[in-house]
């Protein structure tokens, strides 16, 4: 036997049933109200964010994310004395975006997530007076602060900030891959690729630096080539691609990189990068591949023999075992 369609509760039940916390029902009222909130009239969407405003950690969550979208200054008086009450991160988002810019001068310090000082920066830096404190700010953050306030910069300074791009994605990581305009060419390799590059020359070409540019593209071919004589380059580039390949692949990109960059973009600071291709990865990467091709072929890696003659003929491979002092004896493989 069928069973008839539950029928929809009205909005208002819903809502008197949330707000009433002896109810029985907040839970099941609560998802039911989140699940119909962006279809809903405003007047019963303010209500909801009252509400959750006024509920439990969770409720004001999912009210702050909210807010970012459905705000109106009827909400200021409401967000002030819950940011007041709790000081929760999420909650500054909004003040930060719609608050009065002399509430925000007024309260800078109160802000303390990392982020804040970013978003700060893109209320506050529209008055020309205000000084952008870079220490706070990744490079390629203060590149979108420049060109989302309208501020110049000298071709020294757009020079300047594209290597330092450079710089932070070597020593914090390197940016996704931009699939979308890629030259598959060029490859995990080339800086152009990696999405915090594209950004950076997109800011600076917007603030009329074409030249900063091309200067930066020339210094990216020289890396490209140092790259593809380096020893790292010759020993990849006869296996196929993989998770293990590809994260070498931007450990030498980030350690040629690095070693490209004039001495003043570097810091005492950077000893991340004394770690990059260090002799255990490599042997690690050299074993992977022996082993896979040991099922492949009916060449054996284990077979002395064949490693001499792959020494014999691959000047790469034989500089790789001297600089990691790896030794090869009669009868086992040295990995």
């Amino acid at each position: 036997m069928y069973k008839p369609l539950k029928r929809n509760t009205p909005i208002a039940t819903l809502i008197k049933n949330f707000i009433n916390k002896k109810s029985g029902k907040v839970a099941e009222s609560r998802n039911e109200i989140q699940r119909r909130f962006d279809h809903l009239d405003w007047k019963d969407q303010k209500k909801i964010l009252m509400a959750s405003l006024d509920s439990c950690m969770s409720d004001r969550s999912w009210a702050y994310k909210k807010l970012l979208r459905y705000w109106d200054k009827s909400f200021e008086a409401k967000v002030k004395e819950v940011w007041d009450k709790y000081h929760e991160p999420m909650c500054s988002w909004s003040i930060i975006r719609y608050f009065p810019v002399s509430y925000i001068k007024d309260n800078v310090e109160s802000f303390t997530s990392k982020r804040d000082y970013y978003f700060i920066c893109l209320r506050l830096a529209e008055d020309p007076n205000y000084v952008i404190d870079r220490k706070k700010l990744r490079t390629i953050d203060y590149l979108s602060v420049l060109f989302h306030t309208g501020r110049t910069i000298s071709k020294e300074e757009a020079d300047n900030l594209l290597f330092e791009v450079v710089h932070d994605m070597c020593v914090s990581g390197l940016s996704l891959l931009d699939f979308e305009d890629f030259d598959y060419d060029k490859g995990v390799f080339y800086l152009n690729n990696y999405r915090s590059i594209k950004l950076a020359k997109y800011y600076l070409n917007k603030m009329g630096h074409l030249e900063a540019e091309q200067s930066f593209d020339d210094w990216n071919e020289g890396v490209l080539q140092y790259i593809h004589l380096s020893p790292e380059y010759q020993a990849l580039s006869k296996y196929n691609d993989d998770h293990i390949i590809d994260d070498l692949k931007t450990k030498t990109l980030k350690k040629y990189a690095y070693l490209a960059l004039d001495q003043k973009y570097k810091l005492p600071t950077d000893t991340i990068m004394n770690e990059l291709l260090a002799s255990e990865d490599w042997k690690h990467y050299l074993s992977h591949e022996i082993a896979t091709s040991r099922m492949d072929t009916d060449n054996h890696p284990s077979d002395p023999q064949y490693l001499k003659e792959l020494i014999h003929t691959n000047p790469a491979f034989k500089n790789l075992m001297d600089t990691f002092n790896l030794e090869m004896d009669s009868e086992v493989t040295p990995f």
